[in-house]
């Protein structure tokens, strides 16, 4: 029982998830680096106050532990997050703009492909040891994934770059784990903001003035953002990369339903088989978490 909480935080950040073209989508005749900006900006502000106010002591104990740090400990943790800003912002990018310009359905094939590309990487760069059962999972999504890329190939084109962007950001911050996780999604998304400081002046369009903006990029910032990440850097401090990659498939499953049944796009047979094998491979990579739950729980 003691990663269940994680399994808990991580499947309720791709719950969230599965739902932000419902936040997304009313605001699509906006620029994407536009949604871009206000989203990281309104982001970082927030989580700025929130530490300078109520985790003040936290931030200094951290500062304390990085000083104490040997020389390249410090390079590495450096590194790992100033990497995690960078995967951050071309996963956010690419996820708006392909929502907001190609489909619904291409964003939630991205995070069927994410999974798989996380656990490869964990497999080659971490180590993380795989059971067969799920390597056959991975094997069930592979399957997946290609029957729905020849539904589409340009939609799995697209997908593989949001994927992969965050599966690097999964993968680099499961060794993460020195710092407070809070601290260190501030610092993340501070960064963030930073770097695209200079682009703003350049790139932005004129100033919004309409409510519904603000009011759905204030609902992004903190319910689809500040929130599920939280969450997922949560569950990584106490399970497998790969593992939380897997549970990702959750998110695009919630954002294919939405697909169908709120926009009314068109789904084929083909690809209700491919979510039915992805959803049947969750189930299969976990399986051992879950037979332990029922054994616990009898």
């Amino acid at each position: 029982m003691k990663t269940t909480k994680y399994y808990i935080a991580a499947i309720s950040a791709y719950i969230i998830w599965g739902f932000f073209s419902l936040v997304l989508k009313p605001i699509h005749e906006y620029a994407s680096l536009d949604i871009l900006f206000y989203r990281v900006f309104s982001c970082s502000f927030l989580m700025l106050l929130i530490v300078f106010i109520f985790r003040r002591k936290i931030l200094i104990e951290n500062i304390t532990i990085f000083k104490s740090l040997p020389s390249s400990e410090k390079k590495k943790t450096i590194l790992l997050n100033i990497g995690g800003s960078f995967f951050l912002i071309a996963n956010w990018f690419t996820f708006i703009y392909v929502m907001n310009h190609i489909s619904v359905k291409a964003t939630s094939l991205a995070y069927l492909v994410c999974p798989i590309l996380t656990t490869l990487l964990a497999y080659f760069i971490l180590h993380e040891k795989l059971l067969k059962t799920q390597w056959l999972a991975v094997a069930l999504s592979v399957t997946g994934c290609l029957l729905l890329s020849y539904a589409d190939i340009m939609d799995m084109f697209f997908s593989i770059i949001i994927g992969f962007t965050y599966a690097c950001y999964l993968v680099s911050q499961r060794v993460n784990k020195v710092f407070d996780t809070f601290v260190i999604l501030t610092f993340h998304i501070t960064l963030a903001a930073l770097i695209l400081l200079p682009f703003y002046s350049a790139y932005s369009e004129p100033l919004p003035t309409n409510f519904k903006f603000y009011f759905f990029i204030e609902t992004i910032a903190i319910l689809f953002t500040i929130i599920p990440l939280f969450l997922n850097l949560y569950a990584l401090s106490g399970i497998n990369s790969s593992t939380v990659g897997m549970l990702l498939n959750i998110n695009p499953m919630i954002a294919f339903l939405l697909a169908n049944f709120v926009y009314k796009e068109k789904i084929s047979t083909l690809q209700i088989l491919a979510y039915s094998i992805v959803f049947i491979a969750v189930l299969v990579f976990n399986s051992h978490h879950l037979f332990k739950l029922r054994k616990r729980i009898e």
